[in-house]
């Protein structure tokens, strides 16, 4: 592919200029703008990587310019004892039971989306994008598990300002890839840094009313707040706070919404997957809301989600840079070189998957999934930097579904699925275009 077309085709999405191979080969190594890419699509290969030589890898850096500027050096985005520092502050937010205390906080969140489209959902109801309103919920959720329900953070201009910087990173990536110097503008880059500013404004406006309140408590922020270094004793900075608060805020509901978008337009599609589910889910003897061990009951719930992020990851790829050689099977990568690990791909490999462009939740009943390969499925990552809120988005997820889906039909206005276009995280090109209709019961 020409430099101009695959630029073209990066900044449209990146997924689109991968080389065919990685659907079927177990690794592949190109030229990538001057630079030699290894693509990791065999089980046994990530698993050395992301486990055994985790030591020899670092952050690359086309994604932390992409994100950088708007989440700072963050868990997400930090590397060496600053990552582990961090990661071990936010560990008990996620632990099981902790998760299992969030449901009923969930199941508001969802109630609430439910009565909203209940005012509008009609046998005639327009077309609506309905990533929007899920994005609403998950940040309801996450408002009020990982900062105690500060009413006052702004929803829907958050959620505008997360648009317009994600709109962007394309550019911040194919420049970096290009080695051009950060200052060199581009297309968005004004509204990106408007909205950067915008959401760590307000994130530090959070912090700020946390403080005048004169305590820290028990959620993610007040963990945050109480977090004190091992050696000196001292706490986070304030730009540490600020960028932590704002990863867990940004990417704990944006991937969560997308995963629920993506399952609902399945499901839509597929009407006896969808029957068995609301069977499922009538089947629970209480609410979810009164009952928190429901979750655990909706089995083929979760194979739905779980093949839902197989075929559409909110999270398409992991990027990495050797720091030291990697041994990767025969092949050797020096220090500097690029390694990815192209999910959406992966989840979609010829020689992994049997049928892999077919959506089927039984590939993940017990047994099925007892039987694979940990590392050929990962959604959420794997080895030490596995996504530290997977258990919270699973459950939130499968909470959201069992609340919305026994009221409403979704119809999509067309017959194909929309594209998945990589924006850092895996969007429906055009967004999600939905008919929200009564679901006739009886």
């Amino acid at each position: 592919m020409a430099a101009p077309r695959l630029m073209a085709t990066m900044l449209d999405s990146v997924i689109d200029a991968w080389p065919e191979e990685v659907y079927a080969q177990p690794s592949v190594a190109i030229r990538f703008l001057g630079q030699r890419v290894t693509y990791i699509c065999e089980p046994r290969l990530i698993r050395s990587l992301l486990v055994d030589q985790a030591d020899a890898l670092e952050r690359e850096n086309s994604m932390l310019r992409a994100l950088t500027p708007a989440l700072g050096l963050g868990i997400l985005t930090a590397d060496g004892a600053s990552w582990r520092g961090q990661r071990r502050t936010a560990a008990p937010m996620f632990r099981p039971d902790r998760i299992r205390s969030f449901v009923p906080v969930i199941a508001a969140a969802a109630e609430a989306t439910r009565r909203r489209w209940q005012e509008t959902a009609t046998a005639e109801a327009p077309v609506t994008d309905i990533l929007p309103e899920l994005m609403r919920t998950t940040f309801e959720v996450i408002v009020a598990t990982m900062i105690s329900g500060d009413c006052e953070i702004a929803v829907a201009p958050f959620g505008r300002a997360l648009d317009d910087y994600i709109a962007q990173t394309p550019w911040k990536i194919a420049l970096a890839q290009l080695n051009a110097p950060t200052w060199m503008p581009h297309p968005g880059a004004r509204r990106g840094a408007t909205a950067a500013r915008f959401m760590r404004d307000e994130i530090a406006r959070t912090i700020a009313r946390r403080r005048a309140r004169g305590e820290t408590g028990g959620d993610l922020l007040g963990l945050l707040l109480e977090a004190r270094d091992p050696e000196t004793g001292l706490g986070l900075s304030e730009a540490a706070l600020i960028d932590n608060l704002l990863t867990f805020v940004n990417a704990g509901h944006e991937t969560t919404a997308l995963a629920l978008a993506w399952t609902l337009r399945l499901l839509a599609a597929h009407p006896k997957i969808e029957a068995r589910m609301l069977a499922e889910i009538a089947g629970l003897g209480k609410p979810i809301a009164e009952d928190p061990t429901g979750v655990e009951q909706l089995t083929y719930t979760r194979q739905v989600l779980m093949e839902s992020m197989r075929l559409y990851p909110p999270a398409p790829l992991i990027v990495r840079r050797a720091t030291a050689e990697v041994r990767l099977g025969e092949t050797r990568i020096p220090p500097g070189e690029v390694i990815q690990i192209p999910i959406y791909a992966l989840h979609r490999n010829r020689a992994l998957w049997d049928r892999p462009d077919t959506f089927d939740p039984d590939r993940f009943a017990p047994a099925i999934q007892a039987g694979r390969d940990r590392y050929a499925y990962l959604p959420f990552g794997a080895g030490s930097r596995v996504c530290i809120g997977m258990g919270l988005a699973i459950t939130e997820c499968i909470v959201i579904l069992a609340a919305l889906l026994p009221t409403f039909r979704f119809v999509p206005d067309r017959d194909a699925m929309p594209e998945a276009q990589f924006r850092i995280t895996l969007r429906p090109r055009g967004g999600m275009p939905m008919r929200v209709v009564p679901r006739r019961v009886g």
